[in-house]
């Protein structure tokens, strides 16, 4: 069981490109969390610096609590949609990150149970058991990675499901707000 130059080198190209292609798809994911923080900055630079002229402007206290509450709705709305759009740029960096994960495990596993097969060829007589309980192993490992898979997918969409059951929740007020005063 020997491997040639040529098979070593292409293993290694194709893992370098996989790696590249995965840190490519991380960095823009960071890009776009880089410009969402930028934007929700200089909004809310903005928005306090108008913010804070109209306060001083008010004439009394009771204009000066209007101004206050009247800005506080908005705030709160934004600082959610701010909120959804973090947790959809993590949900698929994160999507992105087990997709490369779940294919590097796959690869791997295939390329050991390759690997046992050559290696098998060549052993000893009586060393099949050995090999064959290798690739029980494996693929009990491989078994059960797809069912933490499983569970951490599901996990994932309920806090999903809380996440958006609990914005709502939180917008709903102003909902109710207008309805009253219809």
């Amino acid at each position: 069981m020997y491997f040639t130059p040529e098979q070593i080198a292409g293993a290694n190209k194709a893992g370098v490109e996989a790696v590249l292609g995965f840190a490519g798809s991380q960095f823009a994911a960071f890009e776009r969390l880089s410009a969402l923080n930028f934007n929700a900055a200089k909004a809310a630079f903005e928005e306090g610096l108008g913010r804070t002229k109209a306060l001083l402007s008010a004439k009394d206290a009771q204009e000066y609590l209007n101004l206050n509450t009247a800005a506080s709705q908005p705030a709160l709305e934004k600082a959610i949609a701010y909120s959804r759009s973090v947790y959809e740029v993590a949900a698929q960096a994160q999507g992105e990150l087990v997709k490369f994960l779940e294919a590097r495990a796959a690869e791997f596993n295939k390329n050991l149970v390759g690997i046992l097969d050559k290696a098998s060829k060549n052993a000893p007589a009586g060393s099949d058991v050995a090999v064959a309980a290798v690739k029980s192993a494996i693929a009990a490992a491989s078994t059960a990675y797809d069912s933490f898979n499983k569970v951490a997918k599901q996990a994932t969409e309920i806090a999903e499901a809380n996440f958006n059951a609990a914005t709502t929740a939180t917008a709903a007020p102003k909902e109710k707000k207008h309805a009253a005063a219809a």
